[in-house]
């Protein structure tokens, strides 16, 4: 059996020189390239994972389409000819990840927080031209260095056309509850606008310290999504503009139709906001709703709330059958 690499080791032409991070399937060294002295990141999966079929097939995934990438904004993989044991290596992404700001600092002034919304909308727009769609947008995988940004983890991305995978766990299918969008909570495959939904649950976060769905527990919350529409940027914030709240709806509707088509879109709002018209757009989709077959809106609804109701009870059935 392969042991885990240590710190002093030599891993092909990496040496090993720290552990940066473990997680529930790998481990992630800061390391030097031994052909050309830079600093890399090398990531190391558990060697029970290695065994897991679907674990590898990720792996190799991620490694594949980060071979095809390259952006200042998308950390980028190195090629190893002949690996000795199965591990990827990256370039080595400076700066702290936005969850850990986050985490310090709760929100960020408009004026920080948009160069890094600009910066990943900009990355965002470069994989899915080249038809990748990262599927896992969360403030954990996004490196922050000033104003300028990383995109990180492409465990569960996927290029267009490629065949679906299905893993045991719910956020591995579908990325991580807080930011996964309406069409992915009904179980569809994840697509550009579902990256961009999930950027826009992350930059009402920057702004507001806050999430804009809630509940008691994630599925609470990702029911919320499919009912509900997003708590008013501007009713925990007054100081955020009009404007921005206006991007912040548009970028988090339930129907991927009134959303951002793209991330050129989604931007150039931002970078425009004396562009942003509030009230046609609100008048517009009024319009459009009054216009939709009430009954059809109803079943919908009386559905989706019956769903917790089902839930139960089944649970109830199957406790006083034991």
């Amino acid at each position: 059996m392969i042991s885990p690499p240590k710190v002093g080791d030599t891993l092909d032409r990496f040496r090993i020189q720290a552990l940066v991070a473990r997680s529930g399937m790998a481990t992630i060294y800061r390391a030097q390239d031994l052909s050309n002295g830079m600093t890399v990141a090398i990531k190391v999966p558990h060697l029970e994972m290695e065994a897991d079929p679907l674990f590898y097939d990720r792996f190799h995934r991620e490694m594949e389409i980060g071979m095809k990438l390259y952006h200042p904004g998308v950390v980028r993989m190195l090629k190893v000819d002949d690996p000795s044991r199965v591990y990827m290596a990256m370039e080595w992404a400076e700066g702290r990840p936005l969850r850990e700001i986050l985490d310090e600092r709760k929100k960020l002034p408009l004026s920080e927080a948009m160069p890094v919304a600009l910066a990943t909308l900009d990355a965002l727009g470069y994989i899915h031209a080249n038809g990748v769609v990262h599927r896992d947008l969360k403030p954990d995988n996004i490196m922050v260095d000033g104003d300028r940004i990383k995109l990180i983890d492409f465990g569960i991305a996927r290029e267009a056309g490629a065949r679906r995978l299905t893993f045991g766990k719910l956020t591995k299918v579908m990325g991580t509850p807080d930011y996964v969008s309406p069409e992915q909570v009904k179980g569809k495959r994840g697509d550009a606008q579902s990256d961009l939904y999930a950027f826009g649950v992350m930059l009402f976060e920057m702004l507001t310290g806050e999430l804009p769905f809630q509940g008691e527990n994630p599925l609470a919350a990702m029911n919320q999504r499919l009912l509900r529409d997003p708590i008013a940027a501007r009713s925990i914030d007054r100081s955020i503009p009009p404007e921005i709240e206006e991007v912040l709806n548009r970028a988090l509707e339930r129907d991927p139709q009134y959303r951002y088509a793209t991330a050129a879109d989604f931007a150039n709002d931002l970078e425009h906001q004396e562009q942003v018209s509030v009230a046609e757009r609100a008048a517009a989709r009024a319009a459009l709703r009054m216009r939709a077959p009430k009954m059809k809106w109803s079943w919908s609804y009386l559905a989706l709330a019956l769903i917790p109701v089902v839930i139960i009870a089944l649970l109830l059935i199957v406790a006083h059958s034991k």
